[in-house]
């Protein structure tokens, strides 16, 4: 495997899980994979479990991984070809991705979207400008439209505790105080869509995702008929992709209570504002489960780690 910038990368689903688990019971048998390996991590944006898990990942692995802060640390990067540079950018991606790919075995990038260009954001310029420029792998640790890490280790987390071998599975649309990117839910969508699994999208009347990404996956515009039967409810906040980047819509109603959630495990990727997206008496039971799904972040990241250097020895 070259590189990792989507949940499409995982050629078997069933078996990538599997593997993430053993990893789980044995994180240092693979240390030596990565000797002498350099792992460069470069954040465009923000990140605390992304961060220290994809670390967590690389040292398990005996890689050094080093972290940027790219916005704040470096030049100001330009991605456009042909531009004049006289303005606030100093240097250029072809120049920037060609000189980490040479302190760097592996390049994991996070940017996220710009959330008023959806033609820009869904031509992924940043991944696919050091996918293009650079001469290493490229991991994906949350674009513009896609957060495959997070997908994996959702996958992982819900093989885990499902109790049945199809089990239903929702993602569920939640009120927010800003517009929030598509990325999650697209990947997370994408990965059910890869298991075996009854799956369901639930969302307000115009916070429907792309066609693109939902294909035939039904969507149910009533929550509460959606979650009926649930095994697990995922959920996450994310602005109107036809009014593209717009919160048109932050009805309370949508919260995510105890009543509504019945039997079913709540999930989300962290972090999550308590009482707009979901109510405490959820989070503070047994039927969350965020902390263990976020624990399998590592091994999913590992998991990625592992295979590329396995396919780049």
């Amino acid at each position: 495997m070259k590189h990792y910038t989507s949940i499409n990368d995982i050629d078997n689903i069933d078996s990538w899980i599997e593997e993430a688990k053993a990893l789980k019971l044995m994180p240092l048998k693979h240390i030596d994979l990565g000797k002498n390996k350099t792992l460069g991590l470069l954040f465009f944006n923000s990140s605390l479990r992304t961060r220290l898990s994809t670390q967590k990942a690389a040292l398990n692995l005996g890689m050094n991984p080093i972290v940027m802060n790219v916005s704040g640390d470096a030049w100001g990067l330009e991605f456009e070809d042909g531009t004049v540079m006289n303005g606030n950018t100093a240097e250029h991606i072809k120049e920037a991705a060609a000189v980490v790919s040479q302190y760097c075995d592996i390049i994991a990038v996070r940017a996220f979207p710009t959330l008023t260009d959806k033609a820009k954001d869904e031509s992924e310029q940043v991944l696919e400008a050091f996918k293009k420029y650079a001469s290493v792998p490229i991991v994906n640790m949350e674009s513009a439209t896609g957060h495959p890490l997070q997908a994996l280790t959702d996958a992982i987390t819900i093989s885990e505790f499902s109790k049945k071998k199809k089990p239903k599975v929702v993602l569920s649309w939640a009120p927010h105080i800003k517009a929030l990117p598509h990325a999650v839910a697209n990947s997370f969508t994408q990965a059910m869509q890869k298991m075996d699994v009854d799956f369901v999208i639930t969302n307000p009347e115009g916070y429907s995702l792309s066609l693109e990404i939902t294909k035939d996956t039904p969507i149910i515009h009533n929550q509460e008929e959606a979650f009926k039967d649930a095994d697990f409810v995922y959920v996450k906040n994310w602005s109107s992709y036809e009014d593209y980047g717009k919160v048109e819509n932050k009805d309370p109603n949508w919260m995510i209570t105890k009543e509504k959630l019945g039997n079913a495990k709540f999930m989300h990727c962290l972090p999550v504002r308590r009482n707009v997206i979901v109510e405490d008496a959820v989070l503070d039971s047994d039927s969350s489960i965020v902390i263990q799904q976020a624990n399998n972040r590592t091994y999913a990241a590992q998991l990625v780690l592992k295979k590329i250097l396995e396919s780049n020895k």
